[in-house]
Order: structure tokens, then sequence, then C-alpha cells
């Protein structure tokens, strides 16, 4: 199978900007980590025509089309008729789709109605992919030298099917097995990563390498094709040692999540626990830890402390480091993370104090300035940083920031 694909999104709504797109950077992503090349996004509104002008050229262009939305049962989901026109298929009544639907229906409740009807017409042929996470099927099928699958629009359904029903058909497919590796890194920009790898990504050709670049973070992302998956893993093996000796304590995992993630497991690893003390991050650190499961077995809360006053009340922070530094100082951020180690009872605890923005404090600390801290039984660091405008920039870095320094006190790597 050629690797070259175009996603097509129907929904008006979509070009109306009601709803984001999130499905395309899902499917982007997972076609990705499949070794398959999306050139193209395309969003076209609830029309037949507009959406056929568009299937005709992706046909010009892609191996792989993906189209998402416009299977459901209301009058302007028309994506099914447009797509098997447009390859010369005859539509057919899929019998298991009708019983899972009114199957779904009896359990919560409801009467079907008839216009679900057409949901449970397919394309002549087709692998039928049944939904189990709503009531529209989606399917695949190959005319005319090119593979169309079409999944349902709701991103939940959409991430479900695409994972449960596309992955698989699209590794039928596929002679072989695709497999990638996916290394987090912290401390370094896309572009400092990509100057030291350039020429490396450029010469191979299996496995391959690709880099990413995420908010305050990057990740690389290993992709091999053997004739399984032991022998891809073997491929990739020695890439992923040689990045390793290159970029070092700056990867912070591998196939992993995030970075809040490491350091759930790293506690957990250690029988350590966390408590956090935020003044310009607003809580995004204790939201960060609380999001994922199993947090409660090493967090042990936090607190924010916005106004200044709460800082001394609560954390303790002296009243004189305040006056005399302000609250976006060291000084402070050393004693919010101390104060937060004795008030939470916590074996560590980090702190941040900073200049969110948009505009300087009142003692002129420009905007970006920030200070984190981490407290632990051996004493006490603070991290100063230069993180750039923009609030939402300013307080990732900071959040990033902490949760890097409790990685690195964890796995004993230099604060």
């Amino acid at each position: 199978m050629s690797h070259t694909a175009e996603l097509i999104a129907v929904g008006t709504e979509l070009l109306l900007g009601n709803i984001a797109n999130t499905d395309a950077q899902m499917l982007s992503q997972g076609l990705s980590a499949l070794g398959i090349n999306v050139y193209y996004h395309t969003v076209v509104g609830d029309n037949p025509e507009r959406l056929r002008a568009a299937v005709e050229l992706a046909k010009s262009r892609a191996d792989l089309i993906l189209t998402t939305g416009g299977l459901g049962p209301t009058c302007d989901d028309l994506t099914k008729n447009v797509l098997a026109a447009c390859f010369g298929k005859e539509l057919v009544y899929n019998q298991e789709a009708e019983e899972r639907c009114r199957a779904f229906f009896q359990k919560i409740g409801r009467e079907m109605t008839t216009n679900n009807r057409q949901q449970f017409y397919m394309p002549e042929g087709a692998t039928v992919f049944q939904n189990d996470w709503g009531t529209a099927p989606g399917c695949g099928f190959e005319a005319d030298g090119v593979h169309i699958i079409m999944l349902p629009g709701p991103p939940r359904e959409c991430k479900a099917m695409f994972t449960y029903r596309a992955v698989p058909y699209l590794q039928s497919l596929s002679e072989g097995t695709i497999v990638s590796r996916t290394l987090k890194l912290f401390g370094i920009g896309e572009s400092g990563m990509e100057s030291l790898l350039r020429e490396k990504m450029n010469a191979m050709t299996n496995p391959t390498l690709a880099p990413y670049a995420k908010e305050g973070e990057c990740e690389l992302r290993i992709t091999a094709k053997a004739e399984n998956e032991d022998a891809a893993r073997a491929l990739i093996a020695p890439v992923e040692k040689e990045l390793r000796e290159l970029f070092g304590d700056k990867i912070y995992g591998a196939d992993i999540p995030s970075l809040e993630a490491a350091v759930l497991a790293l506690l957990k690893e250690k029988g350590l626990t966390l408590g956090s003390a935020e003044s310009c991050t607003g809580g995004l650190i204790a939201k960060r830890m609380t999001d994922l499961s199993g947090a409660s077995a090493v967090f042990r809360g936090g607190v924010v402390s916005y106004a200044t006053e709460v800082k001394h009340t609560v954390l303790g922070v002296p009243e004189d480091l305040l006056e005399q530094y302000g609250a976006v100082s060291e000084p402070v951020a050393r004693a919010m993370a101390e104060g937060a180690r004795r008030v939470l009872g916590s074996d560590l605890a980090v702190s941040v104090t900073g200049v969110a923005g948009p505009d300087p404090d009142d003692r002129g600390n420009p905007v970006g300035l920030v200070y984190v801290g981490i407290a632990t039984p051996e004493g006490t660091h603070v991290r100063e940083l230069h993180a750039g405008n923009g609030r939402e920039r300013v307080r990732t870095a900071a959040a990033h920031n902490a949760f890097d320094l409790v990685r690195r006190y964890c796995a004993g790597l230099e604060l």
C-alpha cells in the first residue's frame, strides 16, 4: 500500500468555526505513527457538489482518503452517497448495523427513528466498521487504486473508530509491520534538536526519524517497517540508543504521554509525595497532576497563593522577604516551596512565582520572569526562567520546569 494520505473533514460547522477540527490532529498523529504520510487536510461543508470536487482532487494526489463526518441520520449527512458515486459503488443495506443501532437505542431507553436507516447503507464490497460508541458505522474500501476510509465526526467516536477499526484495517493492507517509538524531550528547542539531526534524518530510510515540537517540549519519532514487530523493534533499538547518548537526560521518557506522567511514575517508584505552591500558574501544576489516574497516591495537594498576603499567612513566607525582594524573587520562591512542604506534609514541594503578563509587575519585573523552586529533604533549589511573552506560554513553561525539577530530583540528576 502506498503511504500518501489526504484527510477530508465534512461539516459546515467546521467551516463556520463553531467547532474545532480536533479529529484532523488526532488522525494525523495516528497515521504518522503507522508510517503513513499525510500531505493534505481539506475541510468542506455539507454540500455534495463541493464534497465531490474535493474527493476528485484527493483522488489525483493521494492513495488513501480518510473522511470524517457526514455519516449520521440527518439530511445533510451525505458523505457515503458522494463517496460511493465518486468511485462507482452502489449502496447496499447492512443488517448488522441496523441491529446494533436498535440495541443502542434500547439501551438508552429511546425509540429509533426512521431517518436512522440511512446510516445502514454501505458501499458495496466495503469492510463495515461497526460503531460501539455511537450509531453511525464507518467503512473502508478500495477502488481505482485508492483506499477510502470513512469515520464518524464526533471526536469521541472518531478516535475510538480509528483506533479499533481503521488501524487494524490499514495494517492488513500493508506488507509487513510498522512500529513507532516516540522519545520525549525537555530542555531543548526544536531548532536545536533538528540541527543536530538534520544529516542523519535525511540519510535514513528504514527506520525513519521525525522531529515534532509541542508546547514547551519536543518529540522524536522513530518508525521502522519489517516483516514482524520484533524485527521492526530491532531496527529501532540502535537508533534509540544513539539518540539517548546524544541527548542524555533531556530525554524524559519513551512512549509516555507527558512530563507529569513521567513524574507520577518516578514518585511512585521512589515512594515520595509531592505538594505545590503556585502563584502565576494559578493551580496548573495541581491540575495537570490530578488529571492523571493514580495521582492521589503521591500528590498531597496544592496552594494557589496568588495574593501576596496568602503567601505569608498560608505558606509562612516572611513579610520581610516579601517587602525586601518582592513576590517575584528567588528568596520568595524558596520560602514558598519550603512552606508548601511543611503545610502539606509532603516529601517534596514545588513552587512557582512570576510575571505572566501582559504587563510587568509593580516592581518592574519583565513579563516572562519566573522562579521555580523545589524543596526536598536535602535542601531547596530555585531555577530562574525567562519564558518570553504570552500568559499561556509563561504558565506552561513554568509548570513544565516544575515537573522537570521533580523528575531530576527523583532520577538523581543535577537540578
